[in-house]
């Protein structure tokens, strides 16, 4: 983490719904005295934390724009309790709200990463039923993957994965990222098809940015395009960074970031 500013304290909140009680870890940044941007908001992705290259990079850069942010962990994930197994789009998406309804920030800018691409756009969808929209500001996501699990990873099961999904509950493949296998759930695949957001037009109210990698091997590039498709009534800008990879961190993917979020905050 950078020295240039004090390092927010952990803290944490805890999340009763769906019957399993369960530990919520974040890091809140406030903003600097005076400083009215809104507050930036990271929703990671499957299976990484708060604690991530683009996480900390994000803190970084609003707290040198003065601006509030708020990172945190998923149950199941990172700091935070909970059984990763016991994980699910709604379950993650009800500790996001709670999150946000804990925080209380008048505006927000959401950064989602791969599915916390698909968390933001729900957690937006569910603030406008709210009539809570206009606290939105924007929305910058990397690599999204809303509906990942129905349009990538149901297409793609073998039948020793579907199998096993049905006798175990569960499936295992092989991580890029860690030694230890991702782990699919029926639960989290049944789930997914209850949160879809690629069925018809997307409404955020609010300007959106998409940073992708055309060399994505997790998310394919026309999955972001599709999305785009999608929000017919946004102002959309889609960054395409052709040697770009799932992860986006290096030096170069970061600056892509941080300019995207200035942009729609107004700052050159």
């Amino acid at each position: 983490m950078s020295a240039s500013f004090p390092a927010p304290a952990l803290s944490h909140i805890d999340v009763a719904g769906g019957g399993s009680p369960r530990r919520i870890a974040l890091y809140v940044l406030p903003a600097a005295a005076g400083n009215d941007l809104p507050c930036l908001v990271w929703f990671g992705g499957y299976r990484s934390d708060m604690t991530g290259t683009k996480a900390i990079e994000l803190e970084s850069h609003a707290a040198a724009i003065g601006a509030g942010c708020i990172r945190f962990d998923y149950s199941g994930h990172g700091s935070s309790g909970g059984a990763f197994s016991e994980g699910t789009i709604s379950r993650w998406l009800e500790e996001s709200l709670a999150v946000l309804d804990h925080v209380g920030a008048a505006r927000m800018l959401f950064v989602g990463s791969s599915m916390g691409a698909w968390i933001a756009l729900r957690a937006i969808a569910e603030l406008r039923k709210r009539g809570e929209g206009g606290r939105i500001a924007g929305l910058v996501l990397i690599a999204p993957a809303p509906d990942f699990t129905i349009d990538l990873i149901e297409p793609a099961l073998t039948e020793i994965e579907r199998s096993s999904l049905v006798e175990r509950g569960y499936f295992e493949e092989p991580s890029e990222y860690s030694a230890e296998p991702n782990i699919f759930t029926r639960a989290l695949i049944e789930d997914g098809r209850d949160n879809r957001v690629l069925t018809g037009i997307v409404e955020t109210g609010c300007p959106v940015h998409i940073l992708q990698g055309m060399a994505d091997p997790d998310v394919p590039y026309t999955h972001a395009l599709k999305l785009m498709e999608h929000l017919p009534s946004d102002d959309v800008v889609m960054t395409l960074i052709r040697d770009g990879d799932h992860r986006l961190s290096r030096p170069q993917d970061i600056s892509k970031l941080k300019e995207a979020v200035s942009a729609m905050l107004g700052i050159a």
